[in-house]
């Protein structure tokens, strides 16, 4: 019996490794990716990016097979009695797809399950506050990234971006651009880039950028960006990316460095 186990272990991970291999996870993702959408995903997909029609048409095949590779990879759940749809996971695979055109080859890696809850929920946050104490508050969130295995959406804040595309604010691009952020494990508004060169130029602009942004919130000036992003770094990387995305024509007109970073980082240009 001790024998049988330790073989039935082995076999397993002898698949498991097989399975994992990259040049196996490769011939997998190429099968997705060829595999067409349904008449109602294609209408999802139309519906939930108003810039579809103007993407090119290698464009539009790479995001459908994104899609395809994204529904296959991750777990929707519903969350306060919320019935998660086709709709619903289209949805949001669409406009987390969008950041992956630049073919990176990995799907947000940490990430396994996202939650949908139907509109503002409840979240326990830890506060530093003054002597070193910690206090821990309930807030209303309407989405939020994991460094571990999750993301949290809002349907009620899905549905509001979807008909307000051109306000700088979108909940999926939000949490998706952390989870780049997050894939080497950290936090900190630096995602994993192509060259080692990369990072220095990324730090300088990204720097000079933020302490902008820090400085006109702070005497209450009119800003492109979200003043949130002026919360930390990771926030502000966050909120650039739906700067890019949502108002590229703003964006570049007023921050010319930080739209041909993020250009040069997406390797997409939302203006073409």
């Amino acid at each position: 019996m001790l024998q049988t186990a330790l073989v039935l272990v082995a076999v397993g991970l002898i698949i498991f490794a097989i399975f994992a291999h990259p040049l196996w996870v490769r011939i997998r993702h190429n099968r997705l990716k060829h595999r067409p959408l349904t008449p109602q995903q294609q209408a999802t997909l139309e519906h939930s990016l108003p810039m579809y029609d103007r993407l090119s048409v290698d464009e539009r095949r790479r995001l459908q097979g994104h899609i395809q590779v994204f529904l296959a990879q991750k777990q929707f759940i519903g969350c306060r009695g919320l019935q998660v749809t086709e709709q619903m996971k289209v949805t949001v695979a669409a406009i987390a797809a969008l950041l992956l055109l630049n073919e990176r080859g990995k799907y947000f890696p940490r990430l396994r399950s996202i939650l949908i809850y139907p509109d503002a929920y409840i979240a326990q946050e830890k506060v530093a506050m003054a002597g070193g104490v910690v206090e821990e508050r309930q807030v209303a969130r309407l989405g939020e990234s994991w460094t571990t295995d999750q993301v949290v959406l809002s349907w009620e804040q899905i549905k509001y971006d979807l008909t307000h595309w051109q306000d700088g604010q979108n909940v999926i691009l939000h949490e998706f651009a952390h989870q780049l952020d997050q894939e080497d494990g950290k936090a900190e508004g630096v995602p994993v880039l192509q060259r080692d060169a990369d990072y220095k130029t990324w730090a300088e602009i990204m720097t000079v950028e933020y302490q902008q942004l820090c400085d006109h919130t702070a005497k209450g000036q009119k800003t492109i960006m979200n003043p949130y992003g002026a919360t930390n770094p990771a926030e502000f990387f966050a909120v650039a990316t739906e700067t890019f995305f949502e108002k590229p024509q703003q964006l570049m007109a007023h921050h010319r460095a930080l739209y041909d970073q993020l250009q040069r980082y997406y390797q997409f240009n939302p203006l073409a």
